[in-house]
C-alpha cells in the first residue's frame, strides 16, 4: 500500500515537472507570424514583497485586482524605494501573450496592441522587455501621458494588483486604422482580450471592432471577465462583446458576480457556465467554450453541450514562488 510519504513525493515530483525551470520543447517554426494577437492595457509591473501592515495601509486585499484611486497616489513611490522591487512587462492581456509566446517557441508567433506614453522611459522599457520576450508590439503612443504601471504587492506568496492605467487609458480606436495594426489584425488567427480593456473610454468601441472582425472571418475570439468589478460596473460593455466570444474565461468570484448581475438564481458555477455558453453568439460555426477556474478546486469547463470538471494538481507550498500572473498564464494557449 502506498504510504502518505510516497504520495507526497509523487505529488512533488509531478509539481516539479509543471514548474517553469527551463524552456519548453520547441514547437514547429512554421507557425504563422502574429498567429495570436492580444489587445489590452500594457502596464509596467512593479513587483515587491510586503508585510500585512502595507496591505492595511492602502486597503488592499489579496487575490484581488483594482484600479488605483487617490489613496494609492503615494504607494508607487513607496514601492519604488523598496530594494526588492522588480520591473516586468505586464498587464493582464500582455502577460497571457508573453506566456503564449514562451510556450510556442516560434519567433514572431504573437503580437500585442495597446497604448503607452510617448517619449516615456517606462514606455521604451516596456517595449524593450516585451520584444525581448519575442512579442511583436504595436503600441499607440499617447502624448502627455506616462506609461501605465501596476503595483504587484506580494504577501506570503499571494498577490494584490493595483493598476494605474495612465497612458493605457488613452488608447484611441484610430490606431486600429494604421497600416501596421491592420496587418497585425489580418494575420491573427486567435485574438484575446481581458475585460480590463473595456474600462477605457474607447476600449469598448475598439474591442467591438476587433471582435466583429474575428466573427466575420471565422477567427477565434477569447474574452476574460478579468475582475468582479468588470462584471458589475462595466456589465453593458461586457455584454456588447460577449456575443462574439468563442472562449470565455473567469475565476469563481467573477463568475459568481456575473451570475448575480444577470439575475440568475443559482450559486452552482457549473450551471452558470452552461448559462454563459447559451447566451447569444454571432458566429455559429462553433459553440462557445466557458472556462471557470477555482484556485485549487477543479476547473469547470463547459464545451460541446456538457460540463467537465478537471482536478487541479496540488503544488506543494514550498515550490510556489508567488501567484502573480497565474490566471493570465492559465489562459495562454487553451484555444490552440
Amino acid at each position: 500500500m502506498e504510504s502518505p510519504e510516497d504520495r507526497t513525493q509523487a505529488v512533488e515530483k509531478k509539481a516539479r515537472r509543471l514548474t517553469i525551470t527551463s524552456k519548453p520543447s520547441p514547437r514547429p517554426n512554421d507557425i504563422p507570424g502574429g498567429y495570436v494577437l492580444g489587445m489590452g492595457n500594457p502596464l509596467l509591473d512593479m513587483v515587491t514583497h510586503v508585510e500585512k501592515e502595507f496591505l492595511a495601509k492602502y486597503d488592499l486585499k489579496l487575490n484581488n485586482a483594482i484600479l488605483a484611486d487617490p489613496k494609492h497616489a503615494t504607494m508607487y513611490e513607496e514601492i519604488a524605494r523598496h530594494e526588492s522591487v522588480e520591473y516586468v512587462a505586464g498587464g493582464a492581456t500582455q502577460n497571457s501573450i508573453r506566456v503564449c509566446q514562451w510556450m510556442l517557441q516560434s519567433p514572431g508567433a504573437t503580437s500585442f496592441i495597446g497604448s503607452v506614453g510617448k517619449d516615456c522611459n517606462f514606455g521604451n522599457k516596456l517595449r524593450e522587455v516585451a520584444n525581448k520576450d519575442g512579442v511583436s508590439t504595436y503600441y499607440y503612443e499617447a502624448d502627455g501621458h506616462q506609461t501605465g504601471t501596476c503595483a504587484v504587492v506580494v504577501h506570503e506568496k499571494e498577490r494584490s494588483l493595483v493598476a494605474n492605467l495612465a497612458a493605457a487609458n488613452a488608447f484611441e480606436s484610430a490606431h486600429l486604422d494604421t497600416p501596421e495594426v491592420k496587418e497585425a489584425v489580418r494575420r491573427a488567427h486567435i485574438i484575446y482580450s481581458a475585460g480590463f480593456f473595456l474600462t477605457l473610454p474607447e476600449g469598448p468601441k475598439s474591442a467591438l471592432e476587433i471582435a466583429k472582425h474575428a466573427s466575420e472571418h471565422d477567427k477565434i475570439y477569447c474574452l476574460n471577465f478579468a475582475a468582479p468589478f468588470i462584471c458589475t460596473f462595466f456589465h453593458d460593455q461586457l455584454m456588447s462583446i460577449l456575443p462574439y466570444a468563442d472562449y470565455v474565461f473567469a475565476n469563481e468570484s467573477e463568475a459568481a458576480e456575473f451570475a448575480k448581475k444577470m439575475g440568475w438564481d443559482t450559486s452552482d458555477l457549473a450551471e452558470v457556465a452552461a448559462k454563459v455558453a447559451a447566451l447569444p453568439k454571432h458566429n455559429g460555426s462553433r459553440g462557445r467554450c466557458v472556462v471557470f477556474t477555482q484556485g485549487s478546486d477543479p476547473t469547470i469547463v463547459f464545451a460541446e453541450g456538457h460540463v467537465t470538471l478537471y482536478p487541479v494538481v496540488p503544488v506543494p507550498s514550498h515550490l510556489i514562488v508567488d501567484t502573480n500572473g497565474a490566471g493570465d498564464a492559465f489562459v495562454r494557449i487553451t484555444p490552440l
